[in-house]
């Protein structure tokens, strides 16, 4: 007896040919960012190059600058003005920690408890931008004005005697001493802070707070079990648009304080105006460039988030 054999199958349905985007079509994200990339590359990395290459120069601007790779120009640089780099470091921490401590509250009140007032307070927060970052900072010198009723209220609590021994004040009196630099960078740069918590803190589920509290937690648990580590993109994005412009900053330190208080944005806007050592003053640039970017990277992976608002 035969086995039979099988009927023939049918072939498969050929598969129709993937539909591949013209080359056109896959040009234009590229086309897109190109105004982006060379914005960049006028504004940012040309005057880059343009800086480092002034860097590793000699000579005078009555004689002429020449590239000699005259490296040693950094360590002079450094060495001669670490005071005035440890000073901004100090005076932008110090004024970034006021800022936090300031804005949180403040970001947390506008995102959970303003209700209808929320818009309201945010004009307000961003009210200083308005007017002239020049402006605002002259408006200090006479809020902190010798014999002014803030210096005199300041000094009747005994805060004045505090932070005298601290080296911030001297004696009665506030401007032209450190205290009022720091005074006037928290000012200037609050905003940055509080923006960005805002922006993290809005974007909480207040439902978390709700399970947290049907588990019994505490306010204070709450907050430094959920709400905290929740908003921790805006705290490290607050810190370092604070952090960062405060430590290269020279108009307050120009304006509220003196030759003891200046920082290395003076030293290098002074390079560049009144002494005209390009080398030095481009010098100096790139070496705060540096330590910022070092603090930055390692404060960035200290805090543990990614995602920054």
């Amino acid at each position: 007896m035969t086995a039979t054999a099988a009927p023939p199958q049918a072939p498969a349905p050929a598969e129709p040919p993937a539909h591949r985007p013209s080359v056109r079509k896959r040009l234009v994200p590229y086309w897109l960012l190109l105004p982006g990339i060379l914005w960049l590359l006028v504004f940012f990395v040309l005057p880059m190059v343009y800086q480092a290459s002034t860097s590793v120069q000699t000579g005078s601007l009555e004689e002429g600058f020449e590239v000699t790779w005259h490296f040693r120009t950094y360590w002079d640089a450094f060495t001669e003005y670490l005071p005035q780099f440890l000073r901004s470091l100090l005076y932008a921490g110090t004024a970034t920690a006021l800022c936090l401590l300031l804005g949180y509250p403040l970001a947390y009140l506008i995102a959970f408890k303003a209700g209808r007032w929320r818009g309201l307070l945010l004009v307000l927060v961003i009210a200083p931008f308005f007017t002239s970052f020049l402006i605002r900072t002259l408006a200090w010198k006479t809020i902190l004005a010798d014999g002014g009723p803030v210096v005199a209220g300041l000094n009747a609590v005994g805060f004045l005697d505090v932070t005298s021994w601290l080296g911030m004040t001297e004696g009665d009196r506030v401007l032209a001493t450190p205290l009022a630099v720091v005074c006037g960078l928290t000012y200037n740069f609050l905003p940055f802070m509080i923006l960005p918590l805002y922006s993290s803190l809005e974007r909480i589920d207040t439902r978390l707070h709700e399970a947290a509290g049907d588990l019994y937690a505490r306010p204070a648990t709450v907050f430094r079990k959920v709400t905290f580590p929740l908003s921790m993109p805006g705290v490290v994005s607050g810190t370092l648009l604070t952090f960062i412009p405060a430590s290269g900053d020279y108009v307050n330190a120009e304006l509220l304080g003196s030759t003891d208080t200046r920082m290395i944005g003076n030293v290098i806007q002074s390079q560049y105006l009144r002494i005209l050592d390009y080398p030095t003053a481009a010098a100096l640039s790139f070496i705060l460039m540096a330590i910022v970017l070092i603090m930055v990277t390692i404060y960035i992976r200290r805090a543990g988030t990614e995602d920054l608002v």
